[in-house]
This record gives C-alpha cells, sequence and structure tokens, in this order.
C-alpha cells in the first residue's frame, strides 16, 4: 500500500480529481461478520471532535487541528489488535476508506455536530453531519448523537426532538442508534458544562432512554462517574464508555474503565484524545492497554 505519507498524497489527489472514489470504496468495503455487540466487547476510536469546533487534546488547543496528523494516529490506532472500529464524521470516515483503513470494521456515523463548542448556540445541537438514510446507504453500522440536556435552556428540546426522530429513523433501517447524554449547565462566562455527578447521570441515562419510537436498537455512550452501578441501572440498555479529555494520569483512567467493564451491561470503550493524544505520544501502547481491559 505504500508508505503512509504516500498513502496521504494519494488520498489528497483522490480527493480533487476523483470524488466517486469515495461511493466505490463504501461499497466495496467487507463489512464485519456479526452486527456491534455481537460478538462480545466492543473497542471503538472516536473522531468526531472537529466538526464541532472542539479540537484541543491535552494542553494542545489545535491538537485535532491537523487532520494528516489525525489520519495517522487513527490509522495506527485501527491497526492494532482488537480495535473494531471507528466512530467519525462523513469527512474523517471518508478519508479513513480511502486510506483504506476500514475493512472490516464497525464504523459508526456521528450526526450532530451543530452545537459548536463555545458558542452561544452550542445545546441547540443541530443534526449537520450523517442522516440515517445516509448511514445506511454508506454500509455503516450505526449513528451515534450528542444529547445535553440543560433544563434552563429552551435550545434543548430541539435537540431532544431531533435526537428521538434520528432513533426511530436509524431503528427503521435495523441501525444501531448510539446516544451520548448529559445533564449539562451553562455558566456565567456562558461556558457549557456537563455535570459529572451519579445523579446528574441517573437522570441522563433515564432520559435518553426513552428516546425514539423504540428502543430497540438504542445504545447509551457514558462517561465514568462515582457509583457507575447506580447509573447503569437506571436503564436495560447496552451501554460503552467514554473517554472524555485527555488525562495526566492514563493509569487512572484505565482504572475506571475497568471497574466499571465490569458491570452486565457494559459491553466496551469508545474512546478518541484519550488514545489517539496519550502522554508520551505512544498511540500504538494507549490502545493495546485500552483493549487489554476487554
Amino acid at each position: 500500500m505504500g508508505t503512509f505519507p504516500e498513502r496521504l498524497a494519494a488520498l489528497l489527489e483522490t480527493r480533487a480529481a476523483r470524488p466517486e472514489a469515495i461511493a466505490e470504496a463504501a461499497a466495496l468495503r467487507p463489512r464485519p461478520a456479526a452486527p456491534p455487540g455481537a460478538s462480545g466487547r466492543l473497542m471503538i476510536i472516536a473522531a468526531d471532535h472537529p466538526a464541532r469546533g472542539a479540537l484541543r487534546a491535552g494542553t494542545d488547543p489545535l491538537a485535532m487541528g491537523n487532520r494528516l496528523d489525525l489520519l495517522e494516529r487513527m490509522c495506527v490506532a485501527l491497526a492494532r489488535p482488537g480495535v473494531d472500529g471507528v466512530l467519525a464524521t462523513p469527512d474523517v470516515i471518508e478519508d479513513l476508506l480511502l486510506l483504506g483503513a476500514l475493512d472490516g470494521k464497525v464504523v459508526i456515523g456521528s450526526m450532530n455536530r451543530g452545537g459548536l463548542a463555545g458558542s452561544a448556540f452550542e445545546l441547540d445541537d443541530r443534526f449537520t453531519a450523517y442522516t440515517a438514510p445516509a448511514i445506511a446507504a454508506a454500509g455503516l453500522d450505526g449513528g451515534k448523537m450528542l444529547l445535553r440536556v440543560d433544563l434552563a435552556d429552551p435550545a434543548t428540546v430541539r435537540t431532544l426532538e431531533a435526537c428521538a426522530n434520528a432513533v426511530t429513523d436509524l431503528a427503521g433501517h435495523g441501525l444501531m442508534a448510539m446516544v451520548e447524554p448529559f445533564m449539562s449547565t451553562r455558566g456565567g462566562d456562558g461556558a457549557v458544562t456537563n455535570v459529572l455527578t451519579t445523579e446528574a447521570m441517573v437522570k441522563a441515562v433515564s432520559i435518553a432512554s426513552g428516546l425514539g419510537a423504540t428502543s430497540a436498537r438504542t445504545w447509551l455512550k457514558i462517561p465514568v462517574v462515582d457509583r457507575m452501578e447506580e447509573v447503569m441501572a437506571a436503564s436495560t440498555l447496552p451501554a460503552v464508555l467514554l473517554g472524555g479529555e485527555v488525562r495526566a494520569d492514563p493509569d487512572a483512567a484505565l482504572a475506571g474503565w475497568q471497574a466499571a467493564l465490569a458491570l452486565p451491561s457494559v459491553r466496551g470503550l469508545v474512546v478518541g484524545r484519550s488514545l489517539l493524544y496519550p502522554p508520551g505520544g505512544d498511540v500504538a501502547a494507549a490502545v493495546d492497554a485500552a483493549v487489554g481491559l476487554l
């Protein structure tokens, strides 16, 4: 396949000269042998942050703003044993398709990225990326949506309705709907903060579980908080754990994931920045350590 710089050069040329190659690659991509969750634990690498303008990883405010560097890190992660797939927006997924990195992988398309980080309209999280029909047409395995509930912000109800419709539409196509719920609040400086308490996550999980005309294909994507057994008792839906911000102490993150993975409805990990931009920079080692928990 050539060196990675050569593959990137071919990607850039294809993007400009043969845009139809994306649909061709999607049609020819070998699919996973079983649907997500059917074969045990899931290990998914997430890279949908840039489309919401959230580019920070660790101390670097623009870490995810270098697309070529991100793609190289993604390819390293996806090639590690035990990594099942990726969660990303159309642009990233299409780059990875053209790089040949998604053969046999679970692919989850990120749907609502309109709530740009730091914006006045952040909680009016419009669906600006994948739609359920587009996910089905591209041969992907499901769609992911972010649901931040601020009881003081009227924009929340529009996001609730949009997420409910997306859950229904994905189920109609026989596809997974992955919902990432939070109770959120906006501080005096205007910044949106997710409330990471046990009580808040119990409420968020309860709200998310009832979205849509059916919950048959709904999964939850949730953070590790205190008393995770109480959080997971709020729903019977399968769940995956998210990674969140890059931590200075990766061992602490691993310990939190390991404890939560012991709960019966927790089915795996969906982690992005923590593994793609680890302290020390060794992506392969960070991914291998996370896979080892599964």
